[in-house]
């Protein structure tokens, strides 16, 4: 692929993803810089600049969204963000640093709507594993297809924490409420073949390869129907669920900043960080 429109030109120097176009097809592949393309500080600046600009562009009529390497996503880069975090974490906080937290949470979560808010169709294409923050973007996507290799996990509650940037609101449409309680209360691992059985993926592929190009089919078929016509579809379907995912998030931002820091998160991000199984005691 070759980027060729002028209006791409701002996204040269991405850290965290890479914009190539086609014809009228765009392709954002995750880079990191985090293993395992871990979203860090970088990932959330930039992606709602990248589905901004692509939104802009009158050439892209649809959007291919794929992880570089072996996996889509390991979600959350905690190393990286923590940090930032720490006195909005601790159970001594007040109201400052909390109000300060609820604005870091709702800037993540409008980072991630910036894939469901673009007006042409984004297609995941999930090989390896997609956790937490990765299942939270490919849930803001259109469709998501996978490889033979692809593992889905909306692993929050492993590490003491409500999923907030929009899992819980999106995938209940997506795959029911039933399969997403049971994800969500239990955090296990599910392969591409139960994801594909429950709804999460349209289609399942043997390999990298072979999704890629299933991905970039899909999304030429698409682009070449009127532009005007699939960007009307797509916001008629919106509507469906657009107000009751932005209540979700809102609510679920105010709580999370109310409710988060305990000390079960503190153990979670010290056994994380000791590479040991954490040890909660409900406090």
């Amino acid at each position: 692929m070759t980027d060729t429109a002028d209006s791409l030109d701002s996204l040269d120097n991405l850290v965290s993803l890479r914009v190539t176009r086609s014809g009228h097809v765009a392709e954002v592949t995750l880079l990191g810089p985090g293993k395992g393309n871990a979203m860090g500080p970088d990932f959330w600046r930039e992606l709602p600049v990248v589905f901004r600009t692509l939104d802009a562009d009158p050439q892209v009529r649809a959007i291919v969204l794929a992880g570089s390497g072996k996996h889509f996503s390991y979600g959350l880069d905690l190393p990286a963000m923590m940090p930032g975090w720490a006195e909005y974490l601790t159970g001594e906080a007040l109201a400052a640093p909390r109000t300060a937290f609820l604005d870091e949470i709702r800037t993540l979560q409008e980072s991630v709507s910036s894939v469901a808010a673009v007006r042409k169709p984004v297609i995941a294409a999930v090989s390896g594993w997609c956790i937490g923050g990765g299942v939270d973007v490919i849930s803001a996507a259109d469709i998501r297809l996978a490889s033979a290799d692809a593992a889905f996990s909306v692993r929050e509650v492993k590490v003491a924490i409500v999923a907030d940037l929009g899992s819980l609101q999106r995938l209940g449409a997506i795959i029911g409420e039933g399969h997403l309680r049971e994800l969500a209360f239990t955090g296990k691992d599910i392969d591409a073949a139960r994801a594909e059985r429950i709804g999460l993926v349209n289609e399942v592929h043997p390999d990298r390869e072979a999704l890629l190009t299933a991905a970039r089919e899909l999304a030429e078929e698409i682009a070449a129907n009127p532009p005007l016509v699939v960007r009307g579809v797509k916001d008629v379907l919106s509507v469906n669920t657009e107000q009751q995912v932005t209540a979700g998030l809102r609510y679920v931002s105010t709580w999370n900043a109310a409710f988060l820091p305990s000390k079960d998160l503190a153990e979670a991000v010290q056994a994380f960080m000791e590479r040991r199984e954490p040890n909660y005691q409900g406090e």
